[in-house]
């Protein structure tokens, strides 16, 4: 069982920037990848971004160049820097982990609101 915990987000002007993150409750070195999904009012969720344990990175169409994953292993911790933000960018944030590429189990954070907003 892994448990995650997101924080960081909240009001932010447009051309704005936050910082989220997503602490797991087990050591992540060895997770197979990492996402970050992000779920609009009334729109389906949507991957923002992803990280494996091999370091390659992934962005959505609507985020690259503007958003950045990583990854901080000494603190269980996977990151979303966000920049240059846009009101379209107005949503939950949630954090997904893997652990194995041998199974398709995996577990969800509860989200972390983000409204980008003048």
């Amino acid at each position: 069982q892994v448990q995650l915990v997101e924080s960081g987000g909240g009001l932010v002007q447009p051309g704005g920037s936050l910082r989220l993150s997503c602490v797991a409750s087990v050591s992540i070195s060895s997770i197979y990848v990492m996402y970050w999904y992000r779920q609009a009012p009334g729109k389906q969720r949507e991957l923002v971004a992803t990280l494996t344990s091999g370091r390659t990175i992934n962005y959505g169409d609507s985020v690259k160049g503007r958003f950045t994953i990583s990854r901080d292993n000494a603190k269980n911790t996977l990151y979303l820097q966000m920049n240059s933000l846009k009101p379209e960018d107005t949503a939950v944030y949630f954090c997904n982990v893997r652990p194995s590429m041998f199974s398709t189990l995996n577990y969800w954070g509860q989200g972390t609101q983000v409204t980008v907003s003048s």
